[in-house]
């Protein structure tokens, strides 16, 4: 069997099940004795067995197995969870995503069968969080009672012969015994080693297909399809066929233990049957869905009268999904489509506009159509960018798991609280973001919190707090780090910076508190006294700097000595299409990003002063400098004397600077493309776009000019 086709969905759904297993183990450690927990643990890595088995991942599904193996004994109560059991179980789940990694990569799971693990599992099976040895008494009888459920007993056929049938379904036996064919109630049992007991169950009723008509399932075939059964289930067959024909049909299917079964023959009495007709007619519903190739699920019939059939119930339709996978890579070419649309509308409004200017007449009918074009590309571009937005939450998800290990290797204590995990960013930055707040997350256990006898000193509670917020402000998402360990000590940090060479004693003595802390950022800089493998090397801070101002964002930090520290990324809701401001220098039109800017001022020349020799404005009690922007890009030709000057004001962080423009065209959806890398010109600019009128605007980037 060719399984390739399915190894995208395997490996997310992988993923997905890692995640889940990682999530709960965290809250089963708290909450050792949560039964719920230990349910959705059992059957995340069920699935995954199932899944690993179908796929042909030997190794996966035997490691699977063994988890699974304690899973069922913390949930038949016969062990106990602690912290050791859930480190080995991390474990297992690092090597399940090693095998996950190799899939994706070889398109197989590699060599390595991870037996230290299994064996661990099975070493923890055999003694820990045992309850009280049984007695031998207890042992004898408990082999006596699992011999006596393995062979086929009499008194079994109590769970098939107590089948509560609605009253269309006795109808539907009645009116099979008297065109004279055979009832036949039976109980299926699947072998207990099954892997894809689910499917097991289905291939049974694809089997019984055209042999006869399953008019009962319990439990329903909903429940079957969701495993959520034990190893057996029991259903009513009309069929023309000799009971053993059935039975060898049925047992033609692998893993099939056992069947049960005896035969109806006498009808129900017609006086218990209530709404005859009513049942007649369900009845009828039933067997014309049948025809049409589906009796498995028309026969899963809640048994209770007066419900309709479960093709038309509402359990049936809760199982269809509501959403679809789609490649990252489809999503990217459909963004170029609408980007090249908004360029095709943004050139009809130009010709328009053109055209009035020049015959002062405007064709109506064609000014309505470039407003109605406006609306549908504008919406259709809302839409696409919802598509792909993705809850932050996929990347908040695998720190909790991190924030454990940095527990038990810094040897401290800390909680980490995480809000505003729906807030949605582009698919882009989702994959690019993770890194970054990781490694802040890191430099706040390590740096930031102190150790619990420290902690005690300063009257704070022993276990430290890390906190991980996201929220949406305006165009941006702002992701915080914080903590309320030590804060920075900004003395420290200059005297590691002069030791380093980095700077010299009288720039640290002229240096702001923020601008010592802005030495944080620089490549190979850290405060740590030793390296670890958790920090030390001067490889963080100047990562997430670099990653995070390539995704058109900055890093904001604010911190208080002796209370703790607080790190702000600030990213754009989406890198494609933004809102900007078109301005003019000479006969040059750039573009300036409106989240990047404040406001736009007409200031006097005569109110320009000087500090250190360079212009700046006095704006609302703020000291703001000036970029000529103009001299910056080197514009051909002089500019105008004008007794009054244009000025943006941009904002990054709490920092302002006030970009001289010539003049304003006004504001423009634009489509931001890359310049590429044959054309190598100062970060300045972060890209061009394509105007209207087909001429190219190139992008000014404001926070690396402040």
């Amino acid at each position: 069997m060719d399984v390739s086709q399915y190894l995208e969905i395997f490996i997310d759904e992988s993923n997905e099940h890692l995640q889940s297993l990682s999530d709960q183990l965290i809250i089963l450690e708290k909450e050792p004795d949560n039964s719920d927990t230990i349910n959705e643990i059992f059957r995340a890595a069920h699935s995954l067995k199932g899944m690993a088995g179908t796929m042909g991942y030997k190794r996966m599904q035997n490691l699977t197995h063994d988890m699974e193996n304690v899973f069922s004994e913390v949930r038949n109560g016969n062990m106990k969870v602690n912290s050791n059991l859930v480190d080995v179980l991390f474990q297992c789940l690092d090597a399940l995503e090693t095998y996950v990694a190799n899939i994706r990569e070889t398109h197989d799971e590699g060599t390595d069968d991870n037996e230290p693990i299994i064996k661990a599992l099975n070493d923890f099976i055999a003694s820990e969080g045992k309850e009280d040895n049984a007695a031998p008494q207890d042992k004898q009888e408990e082999t006596q009672a699992k011999t006596q459920e393995a062979a086929p007993a009499v008194e079994d056929n109590s769970k098939y012969n107590n089948l509560v049938l609605a009253d269309f379904e006795k109808n539907a036996v009645n009116e099979a015994l008297k065109k004279g064919l055979h009832v036949y109630k039976l109980r299926i049992s699947v072998d207990e080693n099954c892997i894809l007991k689910a499917a097991r169950a289905f291939l049974v009723f694809k089997n019984l297909e055209g042999h006869g008509e399953v008019i009962k399932s319990e439990p329903s075939v909903q429940d079957i399809e969701d495993e959520k059964f034990d190893f057996d289930f029991s259903i009513i067959v009309v069929t023309a066929e000799k009971f053993d024909a059935i039975v060898t049909i049925i047992k033609n299917v692998s893993e099939i233990k056992d069947i049960f079964g005896e035969e109806i023959t006498v009808p129900y009495p017609e006086e218990q049957l209530a709404n005859s007709g009513y049942a007649k007619e369900e009845k009828q519903e039933n067997t014309a869905a049948n025809t049409a190739g589906t009796p498995a699920k028309t026969s899963a019939a809640p048994a209770s009268a007066g419900k309709k059939s479960p093709a038309a119930s509402g359990k049936a339709g809760n199982s269809v999904s509501h959403t679809v996978r789609v490649d990252i890579e489809k999503l990217d070419v459909l963004m170029n489509l609408v980007s090249e649309l908004i360029i095709a509308k943004n050139g009809l409004v130009s010709a328009s506009n053109t055209e009035g200017e020049e015959s002062n007449v405007i064709n109506q009918s064609f000014s309505e159509q470039i407003e109605y074009l406006e609306r549908v590309t504008t919406n259709l571009h809302e839409s696409v960018m919802k598509v792909r937005m993705m809850p932050i939450e996929s990347v908040f998800s695998r720190f909790p798991r991190m924030i454990r290990d940095l527990n038990k290797k810094l040897d401290k204590k800390m909680e980490l609280y995480m809000s505003g995990e729906d807030t949605e960013l582009d698919r882009t930055v989702i994959d690019e973001i993770g890194d970054p707040i990781m490694h802040l997350l890191r430099n706040s256990a390590d740096h930031g919190l102190e150790s619990a006898e420290i902690r005690r000193e300063r009257g704070k509670n022993e276990v430290g707090s890390i906190f991980l917020n996201a929220f949406q402000e305006g165009n941006n998402v702002v992701i915080e780090v914080r903590d309320d360990g030590n804060g920075i000590d900004v003395e420290r940090v200059k005297a590691k910076a002069i030791e380093k060479g980095t700077i010299t004693q009288e720039q640290a003595d002229a240096m702001t508190d923020k601008e010592a802390v802005d030495l944080l950022f620089r490549p190979s800089f850290s405060t740590a006294e030793k390296v670890t493998d958790v920090s030390g090397r001067g490889v963080g801070l100047d990562v997430v700097k670099s990653k995070i101002e390539a995704l058109g964002g900055d890093v904001d930090v604010k911190t208080k000595y002796g209370e703790g520290s607080t790190f702000s990324i600030r990213l754009p809701l989406t890198l494609a299409i933004i809102q900007a401001l078109m301005v003019k220098l000479g006969d040059e039109k750039y573009a300036i990003s409106l989240g990047s800017i404040d406001t736009i001022e007409d200031i006097p020349v005569s109110e320009i002063k000087y500090v250190h020799a360079k212009e700046v404005i006095h704006l609302r009690d703020n000291v703001i400098p000036l970029i000529r922007l103009r001299d910056l890009l080197d514009v051909p030709g002089e500019p105008e004397d004008m007794d009054n000057i244009t000025v943006v004001v941009v904002r990054k962080g709490d920092k302002q600077a006030g970009l001289v423009v010539d003049s304003l065209i006004g504001q423009m959806e634009i489509v931001i493309k890359s310049l590429g890398k044959y054309i190598r010109i100062n970060k300045m600019i972060s890209g061009a776009t394509i105007l209207g009128d087909g001429s190219v605007a190139l992008i000014i980037d404001a926070n690396t000019l402040v």
